[in-house]
């Protein structure tokens, strides 16, 4: 049997554990029949994989984690018709599933679209979690338009989905974005990418009231424990919210007096439950689009030039540092 290399998890340990994160072989994946087999090069980490690794109970069988990717079609089932041998792909991976950080990787084809051409690897595997996740909360969850106003409050503004709304909300919609970051260097990198206000989300309450004294029309919120009473003070009636976390106990009821809306955005809805799975390849494909016309831009920050156990530790350790601006990648040299 073929095998490959790999970087696995057996437990959730600290990431300074020497074996929290292992360089491994194991089976290459056999393909179902709408698989693809993706040559890795090159990889994101995004919170969701620390969450994982720290809920690992101990096992003897490897936990592949990793989602985003970017690679080369090796090899394609009996029932692909959309992608072939040879195409540069990009994509998010499925959280049912083995996950990216492998030499190859198994993915359903209606996951995946082309990459942009004019990205690179590494530049291509920052955006497909963190893009699908905007653009499925702005315009499914919040159901914008490209005539759509009023103002969208983008907490976390700095990070990667909050990098890639801000961008998305300013090309297809006419909403004004206001987004949150408390450093100087990431309140610069929110006004990079266009947001037109930027404030402290620690003063959160009285500095959007400041620029918004009607209310937010859109918010999106990545941390809810604990914040739900000030959103209910800056939401306007009958506003929208959409989060991404999913504290215990939260409660929702101070947003009833005022009729606010609260949706869930999981990126990982389609392929956990096999629905309409291949929107996704298409809007990554439109991403892709906007990217070579120079209306999405790469979110990456951060390289690592070591695809191996050492290198994805060093992003893990990045990323739960909670300081990233944009993205880190570990990518094949």
């Amino acid at each position: 049997m073929p095998t490959m290399t790999a970087v696995g998890s057996f437990e959730g340990l600290p990431i300074d554990d020497p074996d929290a994160l292992r360089d491994i072989e194991i089976p290459t994946p056999e393909l179902r029949p709408h698989d693809v087999l993706v040559r890795v090069q090159a990889v994101s980490v995004n919170p969701v994989d620390i969450k994982r690794r720290h809920s690992l109970q101990p096992s003897a069988t490897p936990t592949i984690l990793g989602f985003d990717a970017a690679g080369t079609v090796e090899a394609v089932g009996a029932q692909v018709n959309t992608l072939r041998v040879g195409d540069e792909v990009w994509y998010a991976g499925d959280v049912t599933r083995p996950g990216t950080n492998a030499e190859y990787h198994a993915v359903d084809e209606r996951l995946v679209a082309r990459k942009p051409t004019t990205l690179s690897f590494a530049e291509a595997a920052a955006l497909p979690l963190t893009t699908i996740t905007a653009w499925e909360t702005l315009f499914e969850r919040f159901g914008l338009a490209t005539d759509s106003t009023g103002d969208l409050l983008i907490l976390g503004a700095a990070g990667g989905v909050g990098s890639a709304m801000i961008q998305l909300a300013k090309a297809r919609t006419q909403v004004r974005v206001i987004a949150t970051a408390s450093r100087d260097e990431s309140q610069q990198w929110c006004r990079t990418l266009g947001a037109d206000v930027v404030v402290d989300h620690r003063e959160l309450r009285d500095q959007v009231l400041g620029v918004a004294p009607s209310g937010i029309d859109y918010l999106f919120s990545p941390h809810s424990r604990g914040n739900v009473q000030v959103y209910a003070d800056i939401v306007r009636p009958f506003g929208h919210i959409t989060a991404i976390d999913e504290p215990e106990g939260l409660d929702l009821l101070p947003l009833k007096s005022k009729s606010i809306a609260w949706h869930w955005e999981l990126m990982f809805t389609r392929s956990m439950f096999d629905y309409d799975m291949i929107a996704q390849q298409r809007l990554l494909a439109d991403a892709a689009s906007m990217v070579d016309a120079g209306t999405l831009r790469s979110t990456l920050t951060t390289t690592i030039e070591h695809f191996d156990a050492a290198g994805l530790q060093q992003a893990h350790r990045l990323v739960e540092s909670g300081s990233m601006v944009g993205k880190v990648v570990i990518h094949r040299s």
